[in-house]
């Protein structure tokens, strides 16, 4: 369960700036914003400074609304194996890197199983197939050759890692969704972040911080530029990696360093079910 405490006054500051924007319903921002080649930029950045950006591109920006709600719950529960080979994959930067989860839509209780692989030629797969929500921690025989059909070829050993991926880390957060209907580019917005680790039981809370993610199909866009302007710069950031190297600080992690001294080294680790 998420800590409940009273919204500070930056929270308070975004909720306020938020009621102005203009909404705009799923299909509509899936129209104007389903980009099939993106540039995506990682930021993270206090409330305060969020409702900056926020009031600076109320003019121009739509802000997805549901049923009137515009901050939707998340779950992803990602999968690796015994000796962590998706994650080192990414720490090492290797050419042949995966990545398997599940992601629950809490809201709307609906979830996928997604598998994201890039192959030594530097080529990307990316694909969803629908999943019960209770099998979000589970994977299926079924979920087992839809994995097994994406990524091989791509990923070496996938006879063994096929039948020894589990799951590992778990995130949650809440989203808010905007675009521009201009030129199609788009931002999120994530908050509370919780990350639990599921061999140890372990746990860490991102509070007091926002994680603005920026897409568009090439170059910068006003929203990397007004960011950049005040000094906040592109992170290397995966929650899952970012949340792994946190609970399991003996994980290499020198590709996401920066971003961890910031914002994640300090934070306080917690056991699971005392929160």
């Amino acid at each position: 369960m998420r800590p409940q405490t009273a919204p500070a006054p930056q929270v308070s500051a975004v909720e306020d700036v938020l009621r102005t924007f203009a909404t705009v319903d799923l299909p509509r921002i899936q129209e104007l914003a389903d980009l099939q080649t993106r540039i995506d930029r990682k930021y993270i950045v206090p409330p305060g400074v969020f409702a900056e950006l926020l009031r600076d591109q109320q003019p121009v920006m739509r802000m997805l609304s549901i049923d009137g709600r515009h901050r939707f719950g998340y779950e992803s529960v990602y999968f690796d194996t015994p000796d962590l080979a998706s994650y080192h994959s990414a720490a090492y930067g290797r050419r042949r890197r995966f990545k398997v989860r599940t992601r629950s839509y809490l809201d709307s209780h609906d979830c996928v199983l997604e598998v994201k692989a890039k192959g030594g030629r530097g080529q990307t797969v990316k694909e969803r197939f629908p999943y019960h929500p209770a099998l979000s921690s589970t994977i299926t025989a079924e979920a087992r050759q839809f994995i097994l059909d994406r990524l091989t070829g791509v990923v070496e050993n996938i006879d063994t890692l096929i039948h020894t991926i589990t799951p590992t880390l778990t995130t949650t957060y809440d989203r808010m969704t905007f675009v521009n209907p201009d030129n199609g580019t788009r931002m999120t917005a994530d908050v509370e972040l919780i990350c639990d680790e599921h061999s140890r039981m372990v746990s860490v809370h991102l509070a007091g911080y926002v994680l603005i993610e920026s897409k568009s199909p090439g170059g910068s866009t006003p929203i990397d530029r007004w960011l950049w302007g005040r000094g906040y710069r592109p992170l290397s950031l995966s929650k899952y990696c970012v949340g792994l190297a946190t609970l399991t600080p003996t994980l290499p992690a020198n590709k996401w360093h920066q971003t961890l001294a910031e914002y994640f080294r300090d934070l306080p680790v917690s056991y699971l079910g005392s929160r």
